[in-house]
């Protein structure tokens, strides 16, 4: 923050974790420079209300602007709900409950009046006294640190999160006069339009790289490394053209189902997922229901093919590395021992998890809908697996290993680039909206 200067006089604001603050701020209640509502809004559709739009949590939690240009819900409400919350220019709009209590209190703005959109249900609506304090200065003040941290900590719950309306009402507020926080909100907008505009390339970097992998993957695993090899159909209408020296085969002919249960579900759990395929459960953050006991969960060793039956057309697959146990819903194969030695593991790993054979276990799926699909085994039996000479399976792993760790690491540095960018936001909206650095003159 040295870019910026402090203010010349400063005085103690009688707020232990705001410290001090420039000698002409007051600092006041919420209450005190708003009118603070908890909407009671559902998302229900009765026939003796009327039509509205919603603004919903997730409306809010992902963007730092309501506008009428949102894709927002249809709902109807009641006369007094239309009177009392629907959206006005220079409200702000905050989360009240969360399932987690880092979440709390993260705001969103209203440029303008919204007719016909009201604030929903879990959301509180803040409706600033404009001659004391500016919406916008007050949308920027939520996101600032130590102002926020009062919501998270005044925030009862154990599943859930939520702040109730006397800690909200009785929140302190660091408060300049008007024209200071107009000069601090267009700052603000300004500088963080610039670091947005930094994280949306890197963002667009991260995706481009992935999508990069994925294609690179694909190609190298169904191709081969020999560009001037000559080609043949394969059979496989995701796949098309293979190495003439390649082989396929019926999964029938290449896997066996193993069906091993665990008999004191005291092994360690793997977790099937299409992002990182199959690894230990417990390195994952994972907020799911966990059953009282594992007894009877499916057994499975490194080698072995796990595929998460609800999730397969999604690519929730993948070959273990270790010995663990899976959901009972699972289905674990293992290689037939007579073609044992004609696989790398590693291979079939990359193979099976490609979006070329994704879209052939989707094709090999029985279901009504997609998010209804289900890979049963006689259908993956059904499946054509293709199949390299090993040493060339083994040269292929080689060098996509290598060549993906360098894309990975690109991506890596990608995002360590937008945390720290990230970082930077929230000092930068902390430090002028609780008055550390001046910028009165920098607008």
């Amino acid at each position: 923050m040295s870019r910026w200067r402090p203010y010349p006089r400063y005085k103690n604001s009688g707020v232990e974790w705001l410290g001090k603050t420039p000698a002409h701020w007051s600092i006041q209640k919420l209450k005190h420079i708003s009118s603070v509502e908890y909407s009671g809004v559902d998302k229900h559709k009765r026939d003796e209300e009327q039509p509205v739009r919603l603004c919903n949590y997730v409306d809010v939690y992902y963007n730092d602007y309501i506008t009428d240009d949102l894709e927002l819900m249809r709902a109807t409400a009641s006369t007094d709900e239309i009177r009392n919350f629907t959206l006005r220019g220079s409200d702000v709009i905050i989360t009240k409950d969360s399932e987690s209590w880092d979440d709390i209190a993260v705001p969103a703005y209203v440029p303008s009046d919204l007719e016909g959109v009201l604030c929903g249900y879990h959301l509180a609506l803040i409706r600033p006294d404009e001659q004391i304090v500016s919406g916008k200065y007050l949308f920027r003040s939520f996101s600032a640190r130590g102002i926020n941290d009062q919501f998270r900590v005044a925030a009862n719950g154990i599943t859930r999160y939520g702040l109730g309306k006397y800690w909200l009402e009785n929140s302190v507020f660091p408060v300049p006069s008007l024209p200071e926080q107009r000069a601090i909100a267009a700052f603000l907008d300004r500088e963080t339009a610039r670091i947005d505009a930094l994280v949306e390339k890197q963002e667009r970097l991260i995706a481009l790289l992935q999508e990069k992998r994925a294609a690179f993957i694909s190609h190298t695993v169904t191709k081969g490394l020999d560009p001037n090899v000559p080609m043949k159909d394969s059979g496989i209408p995701s796949i098309g053209l293979i190495p003439a020296h390649w082989e396929t085969q019926r999964n029938t002919h290449v896997f066996e189902e193993r069906d091993e249960r665990s008999v004191a579900g005291e092994e360690e759990l793997l977790s099937v997922s299409h992002i990182t395929g199959v690894t230990p459960r417990s390195e994952k953050e994972v907020y799911m229901f966990m059953a009282e006991s594992m007894e009877g969960y499916k057994l499975c060793h490194p080698g072995d093919l796990v595929i998460n039956t609800m999730w397969a057309w999604m690519g929730a697959l993948g070959v273990t590395e270790y010995e663990g146990i899976v959901s009972p819903s699972y289905h674990v194969y293992r290689l037939r021992k007579e073609h044992a030695s004609e696989y790398v593991p590693k291979y079939l790993d990359l193979l099976y998890r490609t979006p070329v054979y994704v879209c052939e276990i989707t094709r090999h799926s029985k279901g009504v809908w997609t998010s209804r699909l289900r890979l049963y085994p006689d259908s993956f039996f059904d499946i054509q697996t293709v199949t390299p000479p090993r040493t060339e399976q083994i040269q292929i792993v080689t060098h996509v290993s290598r060549q993906i760790q360098r894309m990975d690491e690109l991506v890596d540095k990608s995002r360590q680039f937008i945390g720290l960018l990230q970082e930077y936001r929230t000092a930068l909206i902390s430090a002028a909206a609780t008055g550390k650095i001046d910028v009165r003159e920098e607008v």
